[in-house]
């Protein structure tokens, strides 16, 4: 019994340093979209469409074989290729909110997705929300908007756009629960190929219409959305799918608010974006605010 706990408690500790290394990895995405030589709805395709080459790389290496099991019936197809749908819409509407409203509520908006995670895993699989955990939920959602500039930075946008941020929120909880129903039945490398090519289907006809090209010029350009892909999708997505197995997705959600923190010191380091007391406050909130979640 004792070799049990202790395996499960290994487990859940490797899986939390794991969710950990995915929310730093994806906290790495805007630098790379913010380099990108090409437009956002394109960098969003060619992020998933390079991401393959180290999955399929992977796959066919045979790892995960002994633990991976096919999918057997229509409905399991279906149910790989959903979580990228759910990607390219948060992606696609992501990349839109930008454009339509302020910077600030766009980044707000689309990282209330744990809110969405928490509520649906209550209403839709009757998850129990203790009372620590939604104080640890709202203490780092407060520290979200500390780090982006306070309320006050909210008043700019656009009511249309900040509405499309919502939705992308809303899609990409609908990513992680999805996701986090399937570790249950298949491995990581399966879900992975599945979601991530779903996903380049959907996004190659929006960056299409969006955008005049979807060739970067230069090497730099091409350097930069394999980063993007390797990197943020390939590796980040693939930590944080593995950790969903031994974790809950509404604590998972949660744990990825890390993920502005870690870009606003990428963004210091690598753009020389200033980073202020206010923000270095609200990275504190959220990180206190995901520690009462993790005792929640």
């Amino acid at each position: 019994m004792s070799q049990a706990v202790t395996s499960a408690s290994s487990q859940q500790s490797l899986a939390m340093a794991a969710l950990l290394v995915g929310g730093v990895a994806i906290a790495g995405s805007p630098i790379f979209v913010r380099l990108s030589e090409v437009g956002p709805m394109a960098t969003a395709f060619w992020r998933v469409a390079l991401a393959l080459i180290p999955l399929l790389a992977w796959s066919g290496l045979g790892k995960e074989a002994a633990a991976d099991r096919r999918p057997e019936r229509l409905s399991d197809y279906a149910l790989l290729i959903l979580p990228g749908v759910f990607l390219a819409i948060d992606l696609g509407a992501w990349h839109l909110s930008l454009t339509m409203t302020s910077v600030a509520n766009a980044t707000l908006l689309a990282n209330l997705a744990p809110v969405f995670v928490t509520l649906a895993s209550w209403a839709l699989f009757r998850s129990p929300v203790s009372r620590i955990f939604v104080a640890g939920l709202v203490t780092a959602v407060a520290g979200v908007v500390v780090l982006k500039g306070g309320p006050g930075a909210l008043g700019g946008g656009d009511l249309i756009g900040d509405g499309i941020a919502i939705v992308a929120a809303m899609f990409y909880a609908g990513y992680i629960l999805a996701i986090g129903q399937l570790r249950s039945r298949f491995g990581t490398n399966r879900i992975m190929i599945w979601s991530t090519a779903s996903a380049a289907v959907c996004t190659l006809p929006m960056a299409l219409l969006a955008e005049p090209t979807l060739v970067p010029p230069t090497g730099f350009g091409w350097a930069i959305l394999f980063g993007l892909a390797f990197v943020s999708h390939a590796g980040g997505q693939v930590a944080i799918t593995y950790a969903l197995a031994f974790l809950p997705p509404a604590f998972s959600s949660l744990t990825l608010l890390v993920q502005p923190v870690v870009a606003a010191v990428l963004a210091w380091v690598l753009l020389s974006e200033p980073v202020g007391v206010m923000q270095a406050t609200g990275g504190a909130i959220v990180l206190i605010g995901i520690l009462i979640a993790r005792r929640g």
